[in-house]
């Protein structure tokens, strides 16, 4: 069974910063990508990023420069590093990971970016 457990999100300033962790256990598979979707009322679960085994890293265009994710295999944990927050970052942030045979989700932790 896997699991993906979340943590780091929470309440913060705009401008301010946060990291979030998602740490995965249980995977019998190779792992093809960790990254982080997140969803705001009212609209669509949307990529943020994600890191690909052997290839490049992908990000939405409104966190370019702002956000970096990275990975440590060793722990099977990925990491959002996100600065320079902004309101419209707003969201239920989600663990993703893709094996081989199928994806997973984490149960999301909230971010919340208001002064």
């Amino acid at each position: 069974q896997v699991q993906l457990v979340e943590s780091g999100g929470g309440l913060v300033q705009p401008g301010g910063s946060l990291i979030l962790s998602c740490a995965a256990s249980g995977s019998r598979f190779s792992i093809k990508t960790m990254g982080w979707y997140r969803q705001a009322p009212g609209k669509q679960r949307e990529l943020v990023a994600k890191t690909t085994t052997g290839g490049p890293s992908e990000y939405t265009d409104s966190v370019k420069g702002r956000f970096t994710i990275s990975r440590d295999n060793a722990k099977s944990t990925v990491y959002l590093l996100m600065n320079n927050l902004k309101p419209e970052d707003t969201a239920v942030y989600y663990c993703n990971l893709v094996t081989v045979l199928r994806g997973y989700w984490g149960q999301g932790t909230q971010v919340t970016v208001s002064s």
